[in-house]
C-alpha cells in the first residue's frame, strides 16, 4: 500500500497517486470480490516439465471467486491459455453453482498484450481483443475496456480470443526459429545473416524482418505455442512447425556455446578454465525479466564446461543458479574487460557503451548484432563467419562499412 511499483514500465509516482486517491487498492483479501462489479483474472500459466499446461493458478483463482461470487458479476480471464479454458474452467464451475452465463453472470476472455520495455505501445494504445460467451457478455466487457483503451476489437467467442494470443506468439516463435536456423546455415556458408536480413528488409512488401539470437525468453513466446500444440494433440492434430521451431530455438544456447568454443580455439584457448564475462542476463534489452532467459542456459552450459564465469546486468542484480547458489552481477569496469578471455554479449541493453567494449575486450561474442557498424577483428557474431585478420574478406568488410558511412553522410 506504499505505492512503490516493482514493474519497470509502471512509474511509482503514478501508482502512489492512485493509491493515495483511493482509486487503486491492492489487496490479498478475496472477500473484496463480493464488493466489485467486474474482475479480471491475470495469473501465471506456466508449463509443467512434461510441457503440458499448468492451469492450477486459474483453478485456484476460480475456487476463491466461487466463495464470494454474486449475481451480475462480470469475469474476464486474461491469462494466456489454450482454446476452451474460459468455458471449461470458469463457465462450467459457476453454472454448476446454479447460475446461468449471460443472465446471472457474464464471462469473457481478453488476452493480455504487452511488450516490456516498448516506449511506443502501452496498455492504452495497444488494441484489446475481447471474446464473450454470449452477446451480452461481450457488450458489457466492451463497455468496460473501451473506457480505458483506445481500440477494442470484439470477436465472436472466447475460443477465438484465446486462439488470437496463441497465434500471435506462435507466429513469432516460428519465424524466430526460421531465422535462427538460417543463421546457423549462413555461419557454415560464410554468409552474414544480419546483412542478409537488413538487405531483405528493404523490400516494401511480402517480407517482415525477424532476427536471430541466443534463444527466446519471457513468459509468452517460449510457452504459448506449447499450449496450442498440447491442445491440438487432444484433437489428434500435430503441429510440426511449432515443435520444430521450439527445438531450434531451445538449442540456440548450445549453438552459442559452440561458437564460443570455436572462437576460443582460434586463440589456442578452451572454455575450461577460461575467464568469461556474460553481458546481459535478462531475456531482452532494457527489462529485468529473467523468465526463460537463454542467458541462464548459456551460463549453465559454460559452467558445466569448467568456465570461470561472471556476469553484468544493470537490471538483474542477482539470480539463483541450478545448484541453488545466488550469483550476483559484477560492476562493469570497461578497463577490466581486457582481463577476461572472452566477453559474451547476450542481452543488448541500451546502457552499454559498445565502442568502449569493442576497444577494451580481447574477444567478443555478439549474439544480438549489438556491435553493428563497429568493424573490429575481435568481434565474432552469431550467424556470421569467423574471419581471419589476414583474409581479404575482412578488409573488404571494412571497405563496405566505410562506403555505407560515406553514403549516410
Amino acid at each position: 500500500m506504499d505505492g512503490i511499483s516493482y514493474i519497470l514500465d509502471v512509474q511509482s509516482d503514478i501508482v502512489k497517486k492512485h493509491v493515495d486517491e483511493g482509486k487503486f487498492i491492492p489487496t490479498t483479501d478475496f472477500s473484496k470480490i463480493s464488493q466489485v462489479d467486474t474482475l479480471s483474472i491475470c495469473v501465471p500459466t506456466p508449463l509443467r516439465k512434461t510441457k503440458d499446461p499448468d492451469i492450477s493458478y486459474i483453478v485456484n483463482a476460480v475456487n476463491e471467486i466461487k466463495k464470494y461470487f454474486h449475481k451480475d458479476l462480470l469475469i474476464v480471464l486474461e491469462s494466456t491459455t489454450y482454446p476452451g479454458t474460459t468455458e471449461e474452467l470458469i463457465q462450467k464451475e459457476i453454472e454448476d453453482m446454479g447460475y446461468k452465463v449471460g443472465e446471472d453472470f457474464y464471462l469473457c476472455f481478453s488476452p493480455e498484450r504487452v511488450d516490456p520495455g516498448n516506449k511506443k505501445y502501452n496498455t492504452k494504445n495497444t488494441p484489446k481483443v475481447i471474446g464473450g460467451v454470449t452477446k451480452r457478455c461481450l457488450e458489457l466487457a466492451y463497455l468496460l475496456y473501451s473506457n480505458a483503451i483506445d481500440t477494442v476489437i470484439p470477436v465472436s467467442s472466447t475460443k477465438v480470443a484465446e486462439m488470437v494470443k496463441l497465434l500471435e506468439n506462435t507466429f513469432r516463435a516460428v519465424n524466430i526459429g526460421l531465422v535462427n536456423e538460417l543463421a546457423m546455415m549462413c555461419d557454415r556458408m560464410g554468409i552474414d545473416i544480419w546483412e542478409v536480413v537488413e538487405a531483405a528488409s528493404t523490400k516494401p512488401f511480402g517480407f517482415m524482418p525477424f532476427y536471430p539470437g541466443p534463444g527466446i525468453g519471457g513468459h509468452c513466446i517460449p510457452l504459448d505455442p506449447q499450449y496450442l500444440s498440447w491442445k491440438a494433440r487432444t484433437y489428434d492434430f500435430y503441429n510440426k512447425f511449432i515443435d520444430l521451431a521450439s527445438d531450434i530455438n531451445g538449442n540456440m544456447p548450445r549453438y552459442v556455446v559452440t561458437k564460443i568454443s570455436e572462437v576460443l580455439n582460434r586463440y589456442k584457448k578452451c572454455i575450461n578454465d577460461s575467464f568469461i564475462l556474460i553481458l546481459g542476463m535478462a531475456y531482452k534489452k532494457d527489462v529485468d525479466d529473467l523468465r526463460e532467459s537463454p542467458s541462464l542456459e548459456i551460463y549453465k552450459l559454460l559452467k558445466e564446461q569448467g568456465a570461470n564465469l561472471e556476469y553484468n546486468d544493470p537490471y538483474v542484480k542477482e539470480f539463483v543458479d541450478e545448484d541453488g547458489n545466488t550469483v550476483k552481477s559484477v560492476e562493469l569496469d570497461y578497463d577490466d574487460l581486457q582481463n577476461y578471455d572472452c566477453v559474451v554479449l547476450c542481452t543488448d541493453h541500451s546502457c552499454y557503451d559498445y565502442l568502449k567494449i569493442a576497444e577494451k575486450a580481447s574477444i567478443i561474442i555478439d549474439t544480438r548484432n549489438a556491435f553493428k557498424g563497429i568493424v573490429n577483428k575481435n568481434i565474432y557474431k552469431l550467424g556470421a563467419p569467423v574471419y581471419s585478420e589476414n583474409t581479404s574478406i575482412y578488409d573488404y568488410i571494412k571497405e563496405v562499412a566505410a562506403t555505407k558511412e560515406r553514403i549516410d553522410k
